[in-house]
């Protein structure tokens, strides 16, 4: 084998092994944070598991492509739109579900002693991230 190989290869095999550890760490922190199955929990939607788990793999396949790749899809305005508020109701619920999990919201609340307006708060917070990605995906994407 000449040197260019080997280092494709190396390169090949890192890239590889990073990205099953990062994608590891990815399905790890969902499932302690226990996104999917509250989600399923909530909308009694248990026949819809196998919908849940494709979108999961789908989404993060279709993430990963078109963040190595120059790829880009033209849409209408509508549709931006429509996939910030996903965006923001997926991180809005990331950050919601780890503050609940270390329960930092619920010490501080009644601490301050207004441990009431908890669900105020974290609606507030998924709220804001929301509008925080759609002010992103409508005023600094480039549509056209």
């Amino acid at each position: 084998m000449t040197a260019e190989a080997i280092t494709v290869f190396l390169q090949v095999f890192i890239g590889l092994g990073s990205g099953l550890v990062v994608g590891s760490g990815f399905v790890a922190f969902l499932t302690v944070l226990g996104i999917i199955p509250r989600l399923i929990q909530l909308s009694k939607s248990y026949r819809s598991l196998p919908s849940y788990q494709f979108s999961v793999i789908a989404g993060a396949l279709l993430g990963t492509y078109f963040t190595f790749t120059d790829v880009t899809i033209q849409l209408p305005l509508i549709l931006v739109s429509f996939w910030g508020l996903l965006h923001g109701v997926f991180i809005g619920m990331l950050a919601a579900a780890l503050t609940e999990v270390l329960n930092v919201f619920p010490i501080l609340l009644k601490r301050l002693g207004i441990d009431k307006e908890l669900l105020w708060l974290l609606m507030a917070i998924v709220i804001g991230k929301i509008v925080g990605s759609l002010f992103q995906w409508l005023i600094f994407v480039e549509i056209i």
